[in-house]
């Protein structure tokens, strides 16, 4: 009993064993995660930025690596049937590959930063088309590269649409001007037309005043003419007998004073 039991420990430490071995060995990578604007437009002979960024959760290390290929969108360009590799950057070193990009193309990004963005100066028509930015972070090796459909436009065009952009601008901005002078001429005869009323309304008052003040003026001079002291009335004489004589001199004195006085 004792060997069979010895055994059956020794099948199972065995079998842990190898379980433990077949999960270390076979333990999968992690995905990694990378970004990119989807469309860019750009200006024929202009500079342009192609961004890229990624997200891992393993440190960045030299063993970090960044392809950048490219397809035409053009049947006869050279690059139509199939991506190809423009730059690959490693170990902290730049590497250009197809001759068209040699010497257009530059790495601006920072790698520890996770930013794997490209310059391409100057843009040129056989541009138009997609990027692809792929960036393996070892063991972060499995990811989608991502995708920038790039559009290079004649630099009149533009200029036209800037130009179209400043005219609708300056429309705009004229209207409003006009719309704000409007209101204020219309405050400014509003409150002229006030400005009147009470003008007219007070000139009307002071005719109607005005004959009152005629009235008192002419009552005024007539008081004026009225003497303010006493009157003196006329003056009654009467003939007095002082001897009791028929023969007595008369003699004419006045006697009586008669005061007027007006009210």
């Amino acid at each position: 009993m004792e060997p069979r039991r010895s055994t059956a420990i020794r099948r199972r430490a065995l079998l842990a064993g190898f379980t433990l071995c077949a999960v270390l060995v076979a333990k999968p990578s992690s995905a990694i995660d990378i970004y990119a604007d989807p469309e860019v437009m750009v200006q024929n002979g202009t500079t342009e930025i192609l961004r890229c960024t990624f997200k891992s959760n393993q440190v960045v290390s030299s063993a970090t690596s960044v392809t950048w290929s490219f397809q035409s969108s053009q049947p006869d360009n050279q690059f139509f049937k199939a991506p190809y590799v423009i730059f690959y950057f490693s170990n902290g070193m730049g590497f250009p590959g197809q001759d068209e990009f040699k010497e257009r193309v530059r790495f601006i990004g920072d790698i520890n930063k996770r930013d794997v963005s490209l310059q391409l100066s100057p843009a040129q028509f056989s541009d138009n088309g997609t990027f692809f930015c792929d960036v393996k972070n070892p063991p972060d090796v499995t990811g989608t590269p991502a995708r920038t459909e790039l559009r290079v436009v004649l630099r009149e065009s533009g200029s036209k649409m800037m130009l179209i952009v400043g005219g609708v601008c300056a429309a705009l901005a004229l209207l409003v001007l006009i719309a704000v002078s409007a209101c204020v001429v219309m405050r400014l005869r509003h409150k002229r037309h006030e400005y009147e009323g009470c003008t007219s309304l007070e000139s009307m008052s002071s005719q109607a005043l005005q004959p009152r003040k005629k009235a008192e003026s002419g009552l005024e001079g007539c008081k004026s003419t009225i003497p303010l002291g006493p009157l003196q009335g006329p003056v009654i004489y009467a003939q007095l007998d002082h001897s009791g004589s028929k023969n007595s001199f008369h003699k004419m004195e006045p006697v009586v004073y008669a005061d007027i006085r007006k009210n």
